[in-house]
């Protein structure tokens, strides 16, 4: 009941406009006080709400909302067909996904949400999700070469976000290894990719993005790294549905181009977007340390380090890259 409470209120708040609290708890059978109850809850998930005595409760600027029917059209008109869904509030898009496999999901299915409440990053960190404010977006992919033919999906990934920003803004972001997007130094994007399945059979990959697009203050507070989001970097009013529409397009090229040519045409591309090539970096694995050149990465999506006059090959795993200090 709570859900559904919260799901009318979103569509009734969403133009701007007041709506009163007795009357819409009049309407669906509820007291005022479950109405307050339920407002205060949509504040603490990223939505800026005010309220005047006499008039009600409003947003203090409308929000566009995810519109299933404009995605799908926008993809049609590509050749691209895919189910696509779209949800007000939902814990994770990559588990909502992953619970589907593998008889209740289809091929470049895709999720996306207004809000998570349990978002998940890489290393079990919380993907801060605010309300209405970024895209958060799942697509299930199925990999008949099985798990070892995964390596490299977040090259894919990250190529394809890169894509749909530069050909709607003219932005050119920066590509981080293993699964960030930066922009002018700072992370825009973050990409979680889970696998099901075994070495040499086909396996399963949920391919989840979180993009930064318009930060509420509140909410950036509670992010633990320096990020920034793409509004800041356009003079464009962005589109949520467009974006997440050209986002789905080109990560369908992608993949589909990955399952034609493996990663080997897409190496150079990475390479000129990487945020790290040819610098002295870190990679941290656990408590141990290692120092060398970021030197990009291989047709198998690893990473290149350049250590003592020598390439190190790191293919993933629980690791992290930084700039050395």
């Amino acid at each position: 009941m709570a859900k559904a409470i919260k799901e009318l209120l979103i569509n009734k708040l969403a133009s701007g406009e007041f709506i009163s609290g007795q009357t819409l708890g009049d309407e669906i059978g509820v007291s005022r006080t479950a109405i307050s109850k339920q407002i205060k809850s949509l504040t603490e998930m990223g939505l800026d709400i005010f309220s005047v005595t006499g008039k009600g409760y409003k947003l203090v600027s409308p929000i566009e909302l995810l519109d299933k029917e404009f995605i799908v059209k926008e993809l049609a008109a590509k050749k691209i067909h895919c189910m696509v869904e779209t949800h007000n509030i939902i814990d994770s898009t990559n588990d909502y996904l992953m619970r589907r496999i593998p008889n209740h999901v289809q091929n470049a299915q895709v999720c996306i949400a207004e809000y998570q409440s349990a978002g998940r990053g890489r290393r079990g960190r919380q993907w801060i999700s605010p309300f209405g404010s970024h895209i958060y977006m799942s697509m299930y992919w199925s990999i008949s070469q099985g798990m070892t033919a995964a390596m490299g999906l977040n090259t894919i990934v990250a190529l394809a976000i890169s894509d749909a920003i530069n050909s709607l803004y003219q932005i050119n972001v920066q590509l981080k290894w293993p699964n960030d997007i930066y922009l002018d130094g700072l992370k825009l994007a973050g990409i979680l990719i889970d696998l099901e399945g075994t070495p040499n059979e086909s396996c399963h990959a949920v391919i989840g993005i979180g993009l930064n697009l318009n930060m509420p203050d509140k909410s950036g507070g509670q992010v633990d790294q320096p990020w920034t989001d793409l509004q800041q970097h356009t003079s464009i009013n962005i589109n949520r549905n467009e974006l997440a529409a050209t986002i789905i397009q080109y990560l369908t090229y992608r993949l589909e181009q990955h399952k034609v040519s493996g990663l080997e045409k897409m190496v150079n591309e990475w390479n000129k977007l990487d945020y790290f090539y040819d610098q002295p970096v870190t990679l941290i694995t656990g408590n141990n340390q290692t120092h060398g050149i970021c030197k990009g990465i291989n047709d198998q999506g690893a990473l290149l380090l350049l250590i003592d006059s020598n390439i190190k090959v790191i293919y993933g795993g629980e690791v992290s890259l930084r700039g050395a200090k």
